[in-house]
């Protein structure tokens, strides 16, 4: 670990990560910048220059950057820019092991973190109790709490307590689970004000026999408490794999840093269409449309909504969790959705291990699922901004956290193996040897692992203090009557429905397929899978009117690309996106943060041939000089033919309307033609961790120099000495962030 990490200091909280500094395990790659030139540095490279700046590409897109002091020695210079690179990559699982003893292995820490208390305000979703208060919380009668996979016997991957039918008893429990993909049985998720139930459940099992007993507590798991109507939502076809997910989020990431190996950028004219051709807006799409649909479902009352997917572990976790992020106002504060992730991911058993990827030793397994949901949440509050005391301030950090393999929320696959790490397994039976303790595998001088959720091992609290915004009191629930508080139940809710009707809710349409259930299929018993369906049955129109209808009201008249949707005036009615086109936004303080340092890297620097970027923002300079003189009467100078060379102190570090443009310091005597304006890749964010610097004007840039010829004459990247003229009043100036650097002895450094 850095010097800066874990720091004590007398009656002070440590801190694992400093404002500057940046963990080994989430560096992507380093590139090294020279005298006119940049190089991409890896174990084997071998560098013919001494670099004088260091940048350090980071898995959560963050660009930073680190300059080295003038007087520091070559040897050293190259020396830990050698180090860094041997290091960041972990070549085997145990460095990862190695990175967490630096973190959290010395004895302060340890004695720290074991008493450390938890927030007591939070649901964990860890003991039977915390599921015992959401049924209280959600109103949710008819339900119990099970200790059945208490050993994980049932099911490796379910948490120890999961929520089933009060009428359903454990010992006839423990045969449905062998008729479900991983033993992931339908279970309890959340009740909707209006008495609908959310239930998840993995595929059926092929070629399975269905005795008249199993067939009976089949149908009263999948039924819950609701005897008439039962939904099965597919998720496999309409939403995309972890394949896809990873593949699009790569190519999103190619997009905003561009390629610094190859010094290639998207054309300003092809940067749109080359966003939309990642996919990525259209997967977000996606699920926000299936999470719709869910809720609108949910909001008819009496009825049993089922998220079905192959192996109940990706896209189950995202729908389940938007749905309860439109419906539900709790989820919404920060510790109802810091609860809200913990039960449906960190104990519903989603990969994180597998899909983060931290030993890099598995791509097939690597998919960024739960970032995507962090991208759907973003859309939601950014259409609804006050209908969330969340932030994008901690759905931002909760995005670069996860990127740390530090805290036990991501660490594991499942409650199974953090319960492994931690000795608490407890015992295991099998017919031949009976029960007896498991062993763990698990070392006693590993350092303990802290939750994610304790956010003040992270951020000061100035930072935490912008996690959450004041937002109106959750009105409490009204009394339900007979499980519904639906006013005008026959609007919309289904009431031609035959008592046990199950349908399929596939890419928005209902339909009836004979196989949807395997023990309804035929006499045989025995569920042979099949892919035909049948055409919509009459017993549906109702449930296809519930869609319309809601879709409708959702949509208000004359919306256009600034229109935002009016919010229901009920805080329970779902909050539902507008999912057209100009609608969808990218989420630019997350992924455009660091492309300003990228665009600048994928060009060397020279003298003679100004930076793309530069004659952008000398032409767009020209432009608003050209404005003011027609404002003011006054004829336009013509544009001259050919560009002034590039300055060594000018500010690159300008920020104008939504865009970023890079302007000189002081205002060029001349400019070429006019041309596209950059794409919105260019949005200047803080790279740092830390809160932004007050404004500082720094010493003139030495780029260009050699390292014996800068004298004094020193700044961090991209930032140089402001004007000493009056900025116009139509400028808008923003001081830059001073990057931190790597002095001999001690400042900000990297963490390892």
């Amino acid at each position: 670990m850095c010097s800066g990490c874990a720091a004590y200091q007398d009656n002070a909280d440590p801190v694992l990560l400093g404002d500057h500094d940046v963990a080994l395990a989430s560096i992507e790659k380093v590139v090294v910048v020279g005298p006119n030139r940049t190089k991409l540095v890896t174990p084997n490279s071998s560098l013919k220059f001494t670099p004088e700046e260091l940048v350090l590409y980071c898995r959560d897109l963050r660009v930073i950057c680190f300059l080295f002091d003038r007087l520091t020695p070559d040897a050293q210079v190259i020396e830990i820019t050698y180090t860094i690179a041997k290091t960041y990559q972990p070549p085997k699982p145990g460095s990862v092991l190695s990175f967490q003893n630096a973190a959290l292995g010395s004895v302060e820490m340890k004695q720290f973190l074991s008493n450390r208390r938890r927030d007591t305000h939070m649901n964990w979703f860890e003991s039977a109790s915390d599921w015992e208060q959401e049924l209280e919380r959600c109103g949710a009668t008819g339900w119990r709490v099970s200790s059945v996979n208490d050993r994980f016997e049932m099911s490796t991957s379910l948490p120890r307590s999961i929520v089933v039918p009060q009428k359903v008893l454990d010992t006839e429990l423990k045969k449905s689970f062998a008729h479900f993909h991983e033993g992931r049985i339908p279970r309890w998720c959340w009740r909707h004000p209006r008495g609908s139930d959310l239930l998840r459940m993995a595929g059926f099992q092929n070629n399975i026999y269905h005795e008249k007993d199993d067939i009976k507590n089949l149908e009263m798991i999948l039924f819950g408490c609701q005897s008439s109507l039962c939904v099965v939502v597919e998720l496999d076809e309409e939403l995309p794999s972890p394949a896809d997910i990873q593949l699009s989020h790569g190519r999103l990431r190619a997009l905003c840093l561009g390629d610094i190996s190859t010094s290639v950028s998207v054309p300003d004219d092809r940067w749109l269409s080359t966003l939309e051709s990642t996919h990525w807006l259209d997967y977000t799409r996606a699920c926000l449309r299936k999470a719709s649909e869910v809720a609108c479902l949910l909001r008819g009352g009496h009825l049993t909504v089922a998220l079905q997917e192959a192996d109940d572990r990706d896209m189950g976790c995202v729908v389940s969790s938007l749905v309860q992020v439109m419906c539900d106002p709790h989820c919404r504060t920060q510790r109802g959705f810091q609860g809200l992730v913990q039960k449906e991911w960190v104990m519903a058993g989603h990969r994180f291990s597998s899909r983060i990827n931290y030993h890099r030793d598995n791509d097939k397994e690597e998919a960024p699922v739960f970032l995507l949901f962090l991208d759907c949440v973003w859309q939601i509050s950014s259409q609804y901004p006050t209908r969330f005391q969340l932030t994008e301030d901690f759905l931002l950090a909760l995005h670069d956290s996860i990127h740390l393999p530090l805290f036990s929320s991501f660490l594991a696959n499942c409650q199974r193996e953090r319960c492994k790490r931690s000795q608490n397994l407890g015992q295991s039976y099998t017919p031949v040897n009976g029960w007896r303790d498991v062993d763990s595998s698990s070392d006693p001088s590993d350092p303990p692992l802290p939750s994610v959720w304790d956010w003040s091992l992270q951020y000061s609290k100035h930072r935490r203090d912008r996690f959450t915004q004041p937002v109106p009191p959750i009105p409490s629930l009204q009394p339900l009557l007979n499980g519904n508080l639906n006013t005008h139940p026959d609007t919309h809710r289904p009431s031609d429905t035959v008592p046990g009707s199950v349908f399929l809710l596939s890419r928005g349409t209902f339909s009836c397929p004979v196989n949807l259930l395997p023990w309804r299929a035929g006499s045989s018993g025995v569920y042979k899978k099949s892919h035909r369906r049948a055409a919509s049955s009459e017993n549906v129109p109702g449930l296809e009117r519930l869609l319309k209808a809601w879709a409708m009201a959702e949509l208000p008249q004359g919306v256009t690309s600034t229109s935002a949707p009016q919010g229901p005036l009920d805080p329970y009615e779902p909050l539902l996106p507008l999912l057209m086109g100009p609608c969808m936004g990218l989420w630019k303080e997350c992924y455009l943060r660091g492309a300003l340092h990228a665009q600048a890297f994928s060009h060397p620097v020279s003298a003679n041939h100004p930076h793309p970027v530069e004659r952008l923002a000398r032409e767009v300079q020209q432009l608003k000089d050209e404005l003011a003189r027609a404002s003011s009467g006054a004829d336009p100078i013509p544009p001259p033919k050919t560009a002034e060379p590039r300055r060594t102190d000018t500010n690159l570090n300008q920020n104008a309307n939504n865009g970023t443009f890079l302007f000189p310091a002081s205002r060029p005597q001349s400019a070429s033609a006019p041309r596209a304006a950059p794409p919105p890749s260019s949005a200047n964010r803080q790279t740092s961790r830390g809160p932004p610097p007050p404004p500082a004007s720094a010493p003139p840039s030495r780029h260009g120099h050699h390292r014996d010829n800068g004298g004094g004459n020193k700044h961090t990247f991209l930032f140089g000495h402001p004007p000493a003229a009056e900025p116009r009043p139509d400028q808008r100036y923003y001081p830059a962030p001073n990057a931190a650097k790597l002095p001999k002895s001690n400042g900000s450094s990297v963490a390892s």
